[in-house]
């Protein structure tokens, strides 16, 4: 089967588009990654969905609106890459579309006199199976967090099948907007703390919007690292809290970025010294975190790194200076480059999903055993 997996992370810089041709199942399942490409959000709609992902006030009727909006971007997305692929739409069998996350509740609090977790993502997939015509999976996170989970990361089923090896400690870290990483002689996954997330917020707010992102980490590595800032960067009390454990834009959002912005100001900071630091940081955070709650556990031979972030080369330098004889790999040694890895991933949690199978690994999301992830919308009558 072909199938189109589709992918909008904490970021929201556009959706991620990957083709694959799947057959099979565990533990014979096999998984080829044929193209990949990325869809850039218009830019009003990328200011909607982070003014709404910062939980900022928001009526039901235009969240309403925004999911249907999304659900037909995401299907416009997935018809641009297989133009450009060069594939029918039609020899498409499945979609598999994690949509857009809004909000993300992975532990449990108190709300209207019950302990409850929740989670959102938007991009209406029923949307999505009319406008492609193609039958397609969404909405993965719920089935889990039903079963007692946090919803995420649900990567590592997928990173398993890619990275497993009878000899190796691998561990399989996706460093977009959120870092999350996977130890996988036994599973072991969660969310290490921010990647990109904080580097780009500050980018964008020094620039007021001109640029995105540090390209390059130029504007990192024209700063100077402040000791004492990036000490008081590694009290963040996230990093300590032990796995199954997950984050986002609540978090780590705007009013993160306001303590940061402080920060600075307290240390005298320039713009391109606090950018360095919080890249600095999250390297260091991931780092923390493999000390902290993988080592103890597993012995680590290498990290398989994938995401935006591993396109900034003072954050893998970082981490290996830091992480010493353990040997960091760009996922792309592996036939999946680090862009694609996630749209990827959504490819083939969908195929499970589409063939009855769980895709969510408890171990790692803390759920009380497998769940069949996500929502299927059928294409017409099914006789």
């Amino acid at each position: 089967m072909l199938v189109l997996g589709l992918m909008s992370g904490t970021s929201a810089d556009g959706i991620d588009v990957a083709l694959a041709r799947l057959s099979g199942a565990p533990p014979r399942l096999r998984a080829q990654l044929l193209k990949h490409t990325a869809v850039r959000f218009p830019a009003a709609v990328r200011a909607e969905i982070l003014r709404v992902a910062e939980q900022r006030a928001i009526t039901a009727g235009e969240l309403s609106q925004l999911n249907f909006r999304l659900g037909k971007i995401f299907a416009e997305a997935a018809k641009a890459a297989c133009k450009k692929f060069r594939v029918k739409i039609s020899a498409v069998g499945l979609i598999g579309s994690h949509g857009q996350t809004t909000f993300h509740q992975g532990k449990a609090v108190e709300f209207l006199g019950a302990k409850v977790a929740s989670t959102l993502q938007i991009g209406e997939g029923a949307v999505i199976a009319a406008e492609t015509g193609v039958t397609t999976v969404s909405d993965f996170r719920p089935a889990d967090m039903a079963m007692g989970g946090q919803g995420a990361p649900l990567v590592p089923y997928v990173d398993y099948l890619l990275y497993k090896d009878a000899r190796k400690g691998r561990v399989a870290l996706n460093l977009g907007g959120i870092a999350s990483g996977a130890a996988v002689s036994e599973v072991l996954a969660f969310d290490t703390g921010p990647a990109n997330m904080l580097i780009d917020a500050l980018v964008a707010h020094f620039t007021e919007g001109r640029k995105k992102f540090d390209e390059g980490a130029r504007m990192a590595l024209a700063g100077t690292t402040i000791p004492w800032l990036l000490d008081e960067l590694m009290l963040d009390g996230y990093l300590r809290v032990a796995p199954p454990k997950s984050t986002g834009r609540e978090y780590y959002g705007a009013a993160y970025l306001k303590k940061v912005l402080a920060l600075g100001k307290r240390y005298g900071a320039r713009p391109n010294d606090l950018i360095r630091c919080v890249t600095i940081f999250t390297a260091l955070s991931v780092v923390d975190a493999l000390h902290r709650f993988v080592s103890p556990r597993h012995k680590i031979d290498e990290v398989i790194v994938s995401g935006g972030g591993a396109k900034n080369p003072l954050l893998m330098e970082q981490l290996r200076l830091s992480l010493g004889k353990v040997e960091v790999i760009p996922s792309s040694r592996f036939g999946v480059p680090e862009e694609a890895k996630e749209a990827f991933a959504f490819a083939v949690l969908g195929y499970e999903s589409f063939h009855g199978r769980a895709g969510n690994v408890f171990s790692a999301t803390g759920a009380r055993g497998s769940a069949v992830l996500g929502k299927i919308c059928y294409v017409g009558a099914r006789s």
